[in-house]
């Protein structure tokens, strides 16, 4: 009798915590690649930041009091995805809803931000074939963008599964674990990007 109880306590711990444990786990494994490119990105950026090929600096580019107001809106959003996992936690699908919502707004306002400020470099000829130095500008802080883009489509994605399943079974509970993981990282490179690009450049 005793052995049998061991063997489904055995069968139980492997059915629901083993898919679990390898789903968290393979995400973070994930996440470490994003770094590597990240860090080749900021590695690339470093070489070039000085190859203005007589064009304009990043000092005459930058707007830092129109970047540090992104980079509040998108630490704002990080906040606001802790309320949501907070009432998911809660088994809250209203309060879960309430705050993708939120943290979706702000996250679609930093990536306009963001377009708004290619869109005026461009147009002051300033683009990424202008220097080297715009070059690794542009695909680094573009990268970013597009991960903060699909990080709203998982968003969205997220919102649309809390919609069809207001009971918030673990399944759900984990795969906004994981998109938590992946918008707080992203926070974490833009902090990176801020101080590193933006401010190492007008100082």
């Amino acid at each position: 009798m005793l052995q049998k109880t061991n063997t489904a306590t055995l069968a139980d711990f492997e059915h629901h915590d083993h898919p679990e444990s390898q789903s968290v786990f393979g995400f973070w494994i994930y996440l470490m690649t994003d770094c590597i490119l990240f860090a080749a990105l900021f590695a690339t950026f470093g070489c070039f930041v000085h190859q203005f090929a007589g064009g304009p600096t990043g000092k005459e580019l930058f707007d830092i009091p129109g970047v540090a107001l992104e980079t509040g809106v998108l630490l704002l959003s990080s906040i606001t995805y802790g309320f949501a996992m907070l009432g998911a936690h809660q088994r809250k699908s209203g309060t879960v809803l309430l705050w993708l919502a939120v943290t979706f707004l702000l996250g679609a306002m930093f990536l306009t931000f963001e377009l708004r400020e290619f869109s005026h470099l461009i147009a002051e000829g300033a683009g990424p074939q202008r220097s080297a130095f715009l070059s690794s500008f542009f695909v680094l802080v573009s990268t970013h963008g597009l991960h903060v883009f699909f990080g709203l489509v998982w968003m969205g994605v997220m919102m649309l599964q809390v919609i069809r399943r207001p009971n918030l079974g673990e399944k759900e509970l984990r795969r906004l674990t994981c998109l938590s993981l992946f918008w707080h990282f992203l926070d974490i490179v833009w902090i990176c990007v801020f101080t590193f690009v933006y401010l190492g450049s007008v100082i």
